[in-house]
């Protein structure tokens, strides 16, 4: 009886992982076939990530200079251009419980193909402003739609003690791509008389291989879930942080290059340069942020962020007025690399949202509903910081950002988990 039981048991997993195990195979030997088909999914998700950074280090190069040369956009109007920028990530809640039968890997590889066929529409499809936008949201939605299932899906594949240093190499990786993005529009635009729409057109063709490469993972990682929606008191720091965090990052990324941009007058290749020395510095912030979540938990590297942030804040605001224009640019060019570089920081509150959940289950929604919260703040701030910009100068709305750091820092440190 026992013999037939075991047989059968072998017989299960061998259909479960869609190899041949031989009958007089070890539990050793099962768990290394366990192991080599979660490594294949989880190099498979690397290299999605090589495809995916080079789609997004296109579009960080090029985009406020192509909003900027081709439809003259005032500050007012490019922060009123981030409501319908951002209005996918505040119905991405809705979007994803909506789709959340189909499992995280396969909603990864439809949003890859969603961003690339937002590339597409902007580099050949945008006749008008009108048509830009919905590129522009198509884009924003595929975006979107991948970031909360990154770290779900990354989550799936490793353990509780290595999830900030797998998600570290995942991020890491992609910045691989974003390298080969940023040599590739430096080149092209300096040397070759590169344009926009070959440009879009590349990082369409990016997105597509990554999209390809999900496809081909096996697993699903965190399967469909029975809960859609999640609001509890419990995650409620949780949702607080991402509001603030969606408010303060807003105003880096519509802003800190504009002001680069308009009262600097940086140009694509510029911006390439800048993103190759982000992604470089990146490459060891991220793996090293990973092993500090790991080692010294979320709250002591959100209050690190906190803190830096702030510092970067008043570099933004300050540094023309007291410094000449030559040596104002080279320290506002370094307050957006360092910035940029501190990105990865958001794997710290979604390792905390994975320790605090009550339930494998309610993580992707968790992670979901924080990101529309997010947005929330992402199409509000801008707005405002447009308004405060044309009135007052662009100093202001970096001093508005100094106070949301301040208060970033103080909820901080009421975060409490095991590490």
């Amino acid at each position: 009886m026992n013999s037939q039981e075991n047989s059968h048991e072998k017989l299960s997993l061998a259909e479960e992982l869609k190899i041949d195990v031989p009958q007089e195979k070890s539990k050793k030997t099962r768990f290394f076939y366990r192991k080599f088909l979660r490594d294949r999914d989880f190099n498979l998700f690397l290299l999605a990530g090589l495809f995916a950074g080079i789609g997004a280090g296109i579009n960080t190069s090029i985009f406020n200079n192509y909003l900027s040369d081709i439809f003259k956009l005032s500050e007012g109007v490019r922060g009123f251009l981030e409501v319908p920028r951002e209005a996918p990530g505040l119905f991405i809640m809705v979007i994803l419980a909506a789709l959340s039968y189909l499992g995280d890997v396969r909603i990864a590889m439809f949003g890859m193909a969603a961003a690339g066929l937002g590339m597409l529409g902007l580099g050949l499809l945008s006749p008008t402003f009108a048509f830009m936008i919905i590129w522009m949201m198509m884009y924003s939605l595929g975006t979107h739609m991948v970031m909360p299932v990154t770290s779900s899906i990354g989550m799936s594949l490793s353990d509780k003690r290595s999830f900030g240093t797998r998600l570290g190499a995942i991020s890491a990786f992609s910045l691989y791509g974003s390298i080969a993005a940023y040599i590739f529009i430096f080149l092209g635009f300096n040397f070759m008389h590169m344009n926009y729409h070959v440009a879009f057109i590349t990082g369409t063709i990016s997105y597509l291989f990554a999209a390809l490469s999900i496809g081909l993972m096996k697993r699903s990682g965190p399967e469909i879930r029975k809960v859609k929606f999640v609001f509890r008191k419990r995650y409620s720091l949780f949702y607080v942080l991402a509001v603030i965090s969606g408010a303060r990052n807003q105003i880096f990324l519509t802003f800190a290059p504009w002001v680069l941009i308009k009262v600097f007058g940086v140009k694509p290749q510029m911006f390439a340069i800048l993103g190759m020395v982000v992604a470089i510095v990146s490459i060891g912030t991220r793996k090293l942020i990973g092993k500090l979540i790991d080692n010294r938990g979320e709250r002591f590297v959100l209050t690190l962020e906190a803190i830096l942030l702030f510092v970067i804040c008043l570099g933004y605001a300050f540094s023309a007025r007291i410094f000449p224009a030559g040596i104002a640019v080279v320290i506002i060019a370094g307050c957006y690399v360092i910035d940029n570089s501190m990105s990865a920081v958001e794997m710290a509150r979604s390792t905390y949202a994975r320790k605090i959940v009550l339930d494998i289950s309610e993580l992707t929604p968790t992670l979901s509903t924080g990101i529309s919260l997010q947005h929330i703040a992402s199409m509000i701030i801008p707005v405002f910081g447009g308004l405060l910009w044309a009135s007052v100068g662009y100093p202001a709305v970096f001093i508005a950002a100094a106070v949301i750091a301040f208060l970033n820092l103080i909820l901080s440190r009421k975060i409490k988990v095991e590490l």
